[in-house]
């Protein structure tokens, strides 16, 4: 395959896995609490760059179809997974990896929680930061490592 093709078939998957994964389990993907199983994908740019607009594109859509934030949680939860999937690409340590999508979604999310539900900032700062904590490195640090291990994963995925 093309490297231009394999790169957006890349994207691609990784936008689908992440959107469909957060609307299957929207209770739990919006709100003051929430644990998106789908911010464990946020460790893929230590692998591959298609993941920086894969996981872009799958937030866009997940929140365009699934949020109740409306279009602010739109435009500012999907930039905030773009620049923090692309911080995640520039870290070498795999344990570090998790730390921009937790960082920068405790610090967006809660005024999108501000705003349309009124929600205390400093309050979702500390919940957001849990629910990206629980799912980042309680999902996607093991799913790093696995991914690590197995060298027929690791080829599929890695540029």
């Amino acid at each position: 395959m093309e490297n231009k093709t394999k790169f957006l078939v890349k994207a691609g998957i990784i936008a689908a896995l992440y959107a469909v994964l957060t609307l299957l389990i929207a209770p739990l993907s919006y709100g003051q609490m929430q644990i998106r199983i789908s911010e464990a994908l946020t460790i893929l740019p230590f692998f591959t760059p298609a993941a920086i607009p894969g996981l872009f594109a799958g937030c866009l859509l997940a929140n365009f179809f699934g949020s109740p934030l409306g279009m602010l949680d739109v435009i500012l939860g999907s930039l905030t997974t773009l620049v923090a999937a692309w911080m995640a690409s520039k870290i070498k340590n795999k344990y570090l990896v998790p730390l921009p999508a937790i960082l920068l979604n405790a610090m967006v999310i809660p005024y999108v929680l501000y705003v349309f539900l009124g929600f205390p900032y400093l309050v979702s700062v500390l919940w957001v930061g849990l629910g990206e904590i629980a799912a980042v490195y309680g999902l996607g640090l093991p799913l790093l490592l696995f991914i690590e291990k197995n060298k027929a994963v690791k080829d599929m995925i890695k540029d």
